[in-house]
């Protein structure tokens, strides 16, 4: 699926791509992440889209935005709106898709490999559209979860599919024990932004 010597940028919906590590039972090492697409080309660009609450100063996803920011990711951060819908539940309104496809677009001419981690159907006008420029596209997310994390259309659309499960293995953080706090706020941060 990659060419020895090929440019390749990696475009990551981080909420997405987090619940879909979820479903998998597994916790991203955004390291190897990075290493592994290093290895299957010359990474132009490792893109990490995520949308932080408003009002929020300090957010658990915080430490890693900076991390990332630091350790060879460009991060685009955007506010996401909280609201109360009518049944009185907390609803989270997210969504970096239409970032994650102008920042694709603008570097297609660039590259000759996107990888978009995302089974978020709206991207699919946005992988015919870099199609149409005779760049490849790869799309990461999981057929094995329950339900499916991909939309079908997204999926048929892409030059290739990777299953998130076979990268599990390469990406994956050692298990580590967390204290309840640890172990639920992040999660549940991303799993709102995800939902929405």
């Amino acid at each position: 699926m990659f060419y020895k010597g090929e440019r390749i940028a990696v475009f990551i919906d981080g909420a997405n791509f987090f619940s879909a590590a979820k479903a998998l039972n597994f916790e991203i090492d955004y390291r190897l992440l990075r290493e592994e697409f290093m290895r299957r080309g010359k990474l132009v660009r490792m893109s990490y889209h995520i949308a932080l609450l408003e009002n929020d100063e300090f957010t658990t996803l915080r430490p890693l935005v900076d991390w990332l920011c630091y350790n060879g990711y460009s991060v685009a951060s955007k506010t996401a709106r909280e609201y109360t819908d009518p049944q009185g539940r907390r609803k989270v309104k997210s969504n970096v898709a239409i970032d994650i496809a102008v920042a694709s677009l603008e570097l297609s001419p660039h590259v000759d490999h996107i990888v978009l981690f995302s089974g978020d159907g709206d991207l699919r006008p946005l992988v015919e559209a870099i199609k149409r420029t005779g760049v490849r596209v790869s799309i990461v997310s999981t057929i094995r979860s329950q339900p499916s994390m991909i939309s079908d259309e997204l999926r048929r659309t892409a030059d290739n599919f990777i299953e998130l499960d076979q990268l599990k293995a390469v990406i994956s953080r050692p298990a580590r024990q967390h204290t309840a706090a640890e172990h639920d706020e992040p999660e549940n941060e991303l799993a709102e932004a995800a939902a929405s």
